[in-house]
């Protein structure tokens, strides 16, 4: 049984084809991701993967890798604090932030971090059905 302060962390990364696959899959087509001379003039001097790619991990957790027993999702708010490139492990971080019984809902804090920095690259909440 989940309680508040218990938390989840998984490691990830992406490679540049899967930010094409995002990238046709969404539609969102931003020479900024895909495009390798838009990257290098960009202001971060390279490519980088679309917010909500480096976001959908927390879908990921959710949905499949802890307590994947009937989550809903409700809501999920999100800040993008730095832009996530390819071929970089991030670190995702969820905690139980709030329990309320009564409705069956479950408050997380949601986080992603840059390994080799430690740099919090996406902060928010999400509340789930569960």
């Amino acid at each position: 049984m989940l309680q508040v302060g218990d938390e989840f962390r998984h490691k990830y990364s992406y490679h540049q084809g899967d930010v094409d696959m995002f990238a046709k899959v969404s539609g969102d087509t931003n020479p900024l991701h895909i495009d390798l001379i838009a990257g290098k003039a960009s202001m971060f001097g390279r490519n980088i993967i679309h917010g909500f790619l480096g976001a959908s991990v927390f879908t990921k957790i959710f949905g499949a890798l802890w307590y994947a027993d009937g989550h809903v999702y409700l809501s999920q708010s999100m800040k993008w604090l730095k832009p996530m490139f390819v071929d970089t492990e991030y670190e995702a971080v969820v905690k139980v932030k709030e329990i309320f019984k009564e409705k069956h809902r479950i408050l997380y804090d949601c986080a992603v971090y840059d390994v080799k920095t430690g740099e919090q690259t996406i902060a928010g909440e999400a509340l789930l059905l569960n």
